[in-house]
């Protein structure tokens, strides 16, 4: 065989996949940079999509807890209303009072329960924080009272109940708090109770 004729039988044979890689411009490690490039957005793309369906599920949440709030809010001055009547009639004239009273009393009564159940069934719920160690996230002092026998940053009196709706605070609790006792334990973690009082 000359070499004229191996020449030629070179040139007519078919490509190799190396030849056809190669006349395409792309090698193997190429195409799999690509695929894992691909595979990569893929899974980024997912997980974008599944932290958007969290957040979404999330704000569907809120939306229905926390879509009230307004409503509520306008709601408390009719339940505070409502309390105001009732404490204006003392013990001693309920047991006085002509029948025709005594109903108009009930009927306020089993209103306001009502109304506070209404609430509580849409995710808001009273508080009466009566007794417990002062906290400005949850209440709002608007006078202190000098009591030794009471530790100092105490509610000693509930001027108005406070209110949540869901885990936020709708209407802090308005409250009087003790002064001139001891200290009460600093409680554990992050408290703001000292810097709220050095301000009485």
């Amino acid at each position: 065989m000359t070499d004229q004729t191996a020449r030629a039988e070179d040139d007519a044979a078919p490509p190799t996949e190396a030849d056809a890689a190669g006349a395409a411009g792309t090698p193997q490690s190429d195409q799999a940079a690509l695929a894992a490039e691909f595979k990569d957005k893929l899974l980024r793309t997912l997980a974008e999509m599944e932290n958007l369906r969290r957040r979404t599920d999330r704000e569907v949440t809120d939306a229905r807890l926390y879509g009230v709030a307004s409503f509520a809010g306008d709601m408390l001055a009719v339940a505070d209303n409502m309390r105001r009547a009732l404490d204006a009639v003392a013990p001693d004239m309920r047991a006085s009072a002509k029948d025709g009273v005594k109903a108009l009393v009930d009927g306020v009564e089993l209103t306001e329960r009502e109304l506070l159940k209404a609430l509580e069934k849409n995710g808001v719920r009273q508080f009466n924080p009566q007794g417990e160690k002062f906290d400005p996230n949850f209440h709002q002092a608007i006078f202190e009272v000098p009591d030794a026998a009471v530790p100092a940053g105490s509610i000693v009196q509930v001027v108005q109940p406070g209110y949540m709706i869901g885990e936020r605070v709708l209407r802090p609790a308005l409250v009087g708090v003790s002064k001139g006792g001891p200290k009460t334990a600093p409680p554990s973690g992050n408290d703001n109770t000292r810097s709220a009082f050095e301000g009485f």
